[in-house]
């Protein structure tokens, strides 16, 4: 079994919150965790037909059956749940009663605000992180450039993990990641985009799907994408809003702070997951991996999706941003640590040349600020010029 980092900050919350609600993606391990971290807890899954039923028929005769502290599963699928959970919560005054496990986080988030607002703590859960995988201790994200760095003393090929993505069954059942993937993405069309939206043709929203991968790790141009597609740009929002609450994808912001710059204002897109990414992009092989096109937007995607899991593993928002002009120059991310910016550049290449460091350099003059890490995919960690070097393994 590997061990999640956000399993410590659950058992936490449920000694300071009545109700704790895990949320993340489908298949991330949501169920698995919850489980394992309270094996006394009765275990009830609302994904059952005839359990979800006797829940929405006869909500306090469901609630009423539970004579101690309750798993329920599948949570998004009843809401209403949530304004008899309030009045049970309030008078037995328990921390930990329930726990809540749950995808598509728009409802469940919805329901969470609106009725158990200051008596429930969220956390999410993202696939495996590269750290989780290899038995190695979350990290501070926002004290990275404090880090002692040394040789990682390993060879590992990042294109390989790259691949693989970090969704647990493709690990504990050692599947053929196009496999699972193929059929997760068919899970995810059947079941949660047809019972958030109403799309008749799954075929385009398919399409759809695999055209926003092929952007990951670029500027959203919407109006684009709606062509490509063959749909209104209204409709690429909603779906794109879709991709975004299923935790499928997600948007990272510019950084706002104008140097006398006219700068990009629109979001660039990423996939949380890689593996996913790659099957979406017909990407059979690490092997193949190394030589496409694409390859740098997608090492690009999975540093910054791995940064991303290493906040929420802390029970962190994630501060990040990036910064790009109207002539071409860019940081590809900005850690937001109060007043401070971190600046990250995020190169594929084994071997570090002087011209990867141009963003960094560019942005040390306009900011008047000292400091700055190149990730690449190497495997040594090192200064050079005053500028970090940090291998992707040590992400």
């Amino acid at each position: 079994m590997i061990q999640r980092h956000i399993g410590k900050l659950v058992l936490e919350a449920a000694t300071q919150y009545p109700v704790v609600a895990v949320t993340g993606p489908r298949q991330s391990g949501k169920t698995t965790l919850c489980r394992e971290l309270f094996p006394d807890y009765i275990y009830v899954n609302l994904e059952k037909p005839d359990v979800r039923q006797f829940a929405l028929e006869d909500p306090n005769g469901f609630l009423a059956q539970f004579s101690q502290p309750v798993i329920l599963d599948e949570v998004q699928r009843v809401p209403e749940l949530f304004s008899y959970i309030m009045p049970l919560v309030d008078d037995h005054r328990k921390m930990g009663e329930f726990i809540l496990s749950g995808s598509q986080n728009f409802h469940l988030q919805e329901a969470i605000s609106q009725s158990l607002a200051g008596r429930c703590s969220t956390l999410k859960l993202l696939p495996l992180s590269y750290r989780e995988i290899n038995g190695r201790s979350n990290h501070d994200v926002f004290n990275l450039s404090n880090e002692i760095i040394k040789p990682c003393g390993e060879e590992n090929s990042a294109v390989k993990q790259i691949f693989r993505g970090g969704y647990p069954p493709v690990y504990a059942r050692n599947i053929k990641p196009t496999n699972w993937y193929a059929q997760y993405t068919q899970s995810y069309l059947e079941r949660d985009v047809r019972s958030l939206i109403n799309v008749e043709d799954l075929e385009t929203f398919e399409r759809f799907l695999r055209l926003t991968a092929g952007r990951s790790g670029q500027i959203l141009n919407m109006d684009s994408l709606a062509s490509d597609v063959g749909v209104s740009p209204v409709t690429v929002k909603r779906w794109i809003s879709l991709l975004c609450t299923s935790y499928i994808i997600f948007l990272l912001k510019p950084h706002s702070k104008n140097f006398n710059k006219r700068l990009i204002k629109t979001p660039k897109l990423y996939f949380y997951d890689t593996g996913l990414l790659c099957y979406l992009l017909n990407i059979r092989s690490a092997e193949d991996l190394q030589l496409h096109s694409q390859r740098g937007a997608i090492f690009e995607t999975y540093i910054i999706s791995e940064l991303m899991k290493t906040c929420f593993n802390a029970g962190e928002d994630a501060p990040f941003y990036f910064w790009r002009d109207s002539q071409g120059h860019e940081v590809d991310l900005l850690i937001e640590n109060g007043e401070k910016l971190f600046p990250i550049e995020i190169k594929s290449g084994q071997t570090i040349a002087s011209s990867m460091f141009s963003g960094l350099n560019y942005w040390q003059k306009l900011s008047q600020c000292d400091g700055g890490m190149l990730i690449y995919s190497g495997s040594n960690s090192y200064t050079r010029n005053g500028m970090q070097v940090r291998s992707w393994m040590e992400i």
